[in-house]
């Protein structure tokens, strides 16, 4: 199955942008901001992954969060940095970021134009998990991360 790209609306074909969650945030210490989710092939569809795309307008975040699978982040629009673990990684078309299993992580725009990026993941996979308290106090006891992370 082939979902033809267009460059102008910076679209695929049959895939309609998605509110990244029902809210802005969801009651259990996860928040975002300005940002769309377009699933490109999703398990409905078979097969052992799913490819999805993020787009994060200005001033926008993912969610700060934790799980048990994997991500393949490939920036493919604009410039953002994701937090992963205890790290900062500047972000920009075509590289590559990867979110090990268990690592804290979060995905920000602070610029004018759209950072979008293609996120690959298990099809089969666990529900994000909000961080714990001491997890936030850890990180945001780390002079690099803490005036990164959005909440």
């Amino acid at each position: 199955m082939k979902k033809k790209f267009d460059r102008q609306s910076f679209s695929w074909s049959g895939v309609a942008p998605q509110r990244y969650a029902d809210a802005n945030d969801d009651g259990a210490g996860r928040s975002w901001r300005n940002t769309s989710r377009h699933i490109i092939k999703g398990r409905e569809e078979g097969g052992r992954f799913d490819v999805r795309y993020f787009e994060v307008a200005q001033d926008g975040f993912t969610s700060l969060e934790r799980h048990a699978h994997v991500h393949s982040v490939i920036c493919v629009r604009g410039r953002g940095y994701a937090v992963v673990g205890e790290e900062i990684h500047e972000v920009e078309p075509f590289d590559h970021v990867y979110v090990p299993a268990d690592a804290a992580h979060q995905f920000v725009n602070e610029s004018a134009e759209p950072f979008g990026f293609l996120c690959i993941v298990d099809a089969e996979r666990d529900r994000p998990r909000a961080l714990q308290p001491d997890e936030l106090i850890s990180l945001r006891s780390n002079a690099k991360i803490a005036g990164k992370i959005r909440l």
